[in-house]
């Protein structure tokens, strides 16, 4: 698919319009039915250029969030929550070592990997005690709904919900196509609102 530069048109390679009764070609992209998830990058609806700036003056990209999620959304900081790797001080082992500390490069080494050893068994200690809270058919539910292990009730319920929305066909327009999708969410819901770990 060649996209022509600056103005965001694309070949349409014979693709028609989605706007119902429209015939011209499909060259511009919206945001479709399903939107990017866990469970993949979602999916496109193509228009024309009349019936795309009509579709985009019209798109409301907070409809069904929660309110808090709406607050998260607009925050400037919005995506940058966690630094990158490469933008780390430690992304190497545990950063540069101090060479003036040291009257031997190999002490500095030494210490720089016992540092490391120590660090890592402080993760694995973690990774233990979070596999912990629960148990292993608990963790598979937390796979269907996408969450990590150091989730909280609150965090889990506002997934769920949203899932639901985007799964339902009351809630997504009448599309019956993610029951069985719609059927694991709800499974896992019930055996993790019951998890000690929420008790």
């Amino acid at each position: 698919m060649r996209q022509h530069r600056f103005h965001g048109r694309y070949d349409s390679d014979g693709r028609e319009c989605s706007w119902p009764g429209c015939e011209e070609a499909g060259e511009f992209r919206a945001p479709g039915s399903r939107s990017p998830s866990f469970d993949g990058p979602g999916d496109y609806r193509w228009f024309c250029l009349e019936h795309v700036r009509e579709f985009n003056a019209g798109y409301d990209y907070f409809e069904g969030m929660e309110a808090e999620e709406i607050f998260r959304a607009q925050s400037p900081l919005h995506g940058w929550e966690h630094t990158a790797r490469a933008f780390r001080p430690d992304e190497t082992v545990d950063g540069a070592p101090h060479w003036a500390h040291f009257s031997d490069p190999l002490e500095a080494i030494q210490a720089r990997a016992r540092q490391h050893v120590k660090r890592r068994r402080s993760e694995v200690q973690d990774e233990m005690r979070a596999n912990a809270r629960f148990t292993v058919a608990e963790r598979s539910a937390l796979k269907v709904l996408g969450l990590e292990l150091d989730v909280d009730r609150k965090t889990m319920r506002m997934r769920y919900t949203r899932l639901l929305r985007q799964y339902h066909p009351d809630q997504n327009g009448g599309d019956h196509g993610h029951a069985e999708k719609l059927q694991k969410v709800v499974e896992a819901y019930n055996l993790l609102k019951k998890a000690a770990a929420f008790a």
